[in-house]
């Protein structure tokens, strides 16, 4: 009863926080409204780019990246989102099969947004697994004229252990845990070997150039992230990528791998990044060092 008290309390803060942040008198917000997974949403000229959202390991398109993305498109972005990588009978658990066969997916997910906006770009945001996505799909699925930015959340960019991927399913419900223990037990996780250091698709991401000509990019992670560790391996050591900690804007946030999602201060990170013509200055929060 206490853990589920504790969860309750801790999406009731979330939902608060992005209440916050979206919060506009009435008419302003009408006149901002983007789409979340609309397929009739067509992109303003202020913001002309669809933007894709990319959940972490054992996550889906609805419990990961939703908060953040329904406040980007509060602020006027058509958002699109998909829960990838999930195996037949288990929907709950996504991103669990090899990385390779999720990008396949994830390159026609795009294809279908470009489709149904009639843009012809995208950008991409992505959260762990989904922010090594962002970064693996743009390289290797020869759309890169396809997306005009990246925003990669904490991505095992170098390779990782990933053990924290049943904290990562302590978001879900009770269900969704059973239902990662069982795919696991029953599937077993390709993507956990293709992250790992050495994995084969952080091999393929690491072999040559990471960044690809004419897009954007740019890497956030926490220096508290227990997760992806050394936490440099996040980044793109590459020209024109910007790499930054959260703890450069916002020193005192202790905000952990998982949080990131969560965290107001990397909410307003991205949105500076999606349009750094129009970056603003924000107000640091503390975020949850989980």
């Amino acid at each position: 009863m206490r853990k589920l008290r504790t969860k309750a309390a801790v999406l009731a803060a979330v939902a608060l926080v992005a209440a916050a942040f979206t919060a506009a008198p009435a008419q302003a917000a009408v006149q901002a409204a983007g789409g979340n997974n609309d397929p009739s949403c067509h992109p303003s000229s202020a913001h002309p780019r669809p933007v894709v959202f990319l959940h972490g390991l054992g996550a889906t398109y609805y419990e990961d990246l939703n908060f953040l993305q329904s406040a980007v498109a509060a602020k006027g972005y058509c958002t699109f989102s998909q829960t990838y990588g999930a195996y037949p009978g288990f929907p709950v658990v996504g991103g669990l099969r090899p990385i390779a066969d999720s990008a396949g997916e994830i390159k026609q997910f795009i294809g279908q947004v470009l489709a149904e906006t009639g843009a012809s770009q995208v950008d991409i945001v992505g959260h762990s697994e989904g922010g090594f996505q962002s970064l693996y799909v743009t390289k290797t699925q020869g759309i890169s004229d396809k997306i005009g930015s990246v925003v990669s959340i904490a991505p095992p960019t170098h390779g990782t252990t990933f053990a924290g991927l049943t904290k990562l399913a302590y978001l879900l419900g009770q269900g969704e845990r059973d239902s990662v223990g069982k795919a696991l037990s029953t599937l077993g996780c390709p993507a956990c070997d293709d992250l790992i250091t050495d994995g084969a698709a952080v091999k393929k991401l690491t072999t040559g150039p990471i960044a690809q000509p004419g897009v954007k990019y740019t890497v956030i992670t926490s220096r508290y992230d227990e997760l992806v560790t050394p936490t440099d391996t996040s980044f793109v050591r590459e020209p024109g990528v910007v790499n930054e900690y959260v703890q450069d804007t916002c020193p005192f946030d202790p905000v952990g791998h998982i949080g990131e999602a969560y965290d107001l201060n990397v909410w307003n990170l991205v949105t500076n990044a999606l349009d750094p013509a129009h970056a603003t200055k924000f107000f640091c929060t503390v975020g949850s060092p989980g």
